[in-house]
């Protein structure tokens, strides 16, 4: 279909590559490493998931008590897919040690208005 197809290349553009099963293409079982931020994109939240759509949905819910539900961290403003989760959990480490200002144009590269990319979505 379009849709599907249109997500692949959006997989592509920001992995550089494709997660084996047809589902990850969905964003449905994919192993993603994410940002959340809140309404006025002053605070970052890292992390890493093996279904990403459940997980936004998650903190969108504010299912959870936490860190991005007492920061109101509700935006989903960069996410990078991994075939393989040791692979997610490794960036993961790696984005934690960044310092803020990398994060920040991290999101920025891809999301220049950092717009919700979950959104419709749930």
């Amino acid at each position: 279909s379009l849709e599907r197809d249109y997500i692949i290349k959006r997989i592509e553009r920001r992995t550089g590559e494709i997660c084996s099963h047809s589902k990850c293409m969905l964003k449905e079982y994919c192993n993603s490493v994410y940002i959340m931020t809140n309404a006025k994109n002053t605070v970052l939240y890292l992390g890493v998931t093996s279904n990403l759509q459940n997980r936004v949905f998650q903190h969108k819910s504010m299912d959870h008590e936490g860190f991005t539900k007492q920061y109101r961290c509700f935006k989903l403003v960069f996410y990078e897919n991994y075939q393989y989760i040791n692979d997610a959990i490794n960036m993961e480490k790696q984005m934690k040690k960044w310092r803020r200002e990398k994060k920040i144009k991290l999101v920025e590269r891809d999301n220049p208005d950092w717009d919700d990319l979950a959104s419709g979505w749930c």
